[in-house]
């Protein structure tokens, strides 16, 4: 239920910041009688996260017997690991929960294994935010 109501307040925001955005301009150069084309711009704000990346690679480092070996993902593949891309499907899983709950959380973010990569995936859009390329390796 969680997980859901913080789905749809991030679908909502981002729907209301995108009809806010796609208005028409109001046409400041001509101005009609006494029409007033108003500047109150309404704009929505996502925070993005910053990431401690020494904090991630550190619990990493010291929790190696809940990662298991690690192998590369192929190349292809790997090459769509990359911020702002949607995660490719069936390429990474889930850390274990013992790990999970060590590393650093950011509301509305998920950490995730990709090989010997691990990124960080927003929730409601399922893009990746962040890439630490062969910390696993």
């Amino acid at each position: 239920m969680r997980k859901t109501s913080r789905l749809l307040a991030v679908a909502a925001s981002l729907t209301f910041a995108t009809a806010a955005h796609s208005a028409p301009p109001a046409d400041k150069g001509h101005h009609q009688g006494n029409h007033h084309h108003g500047g109150d711009d309404l704009s929505v704000r996502v925070q993005a996260p910053t990431i401690d990346i020494g904090q991630v690679r550190i619990v990493l480092g010291e929790n190696r017997r809940l990662i298991g070996d690690a192998q590369p993902l192929p190349p292809g593949i790997r090459k769509q690991l990359a911020r702002g891309k949607p995660l490719p499907p069936g390429s990474a899983r889930n850390f274990d929960s013992r790990l999970t709950s060590q590393l650093p959380r950011y509301d509305g973010y998920e950490w995730r294994q990709a090989g010997t990569d691990v990124v960080l995936v927003a929730l409601a859009t399922g893009l990746i935010y962040e890439v630490l390329h062969d910390v696993l390796h």
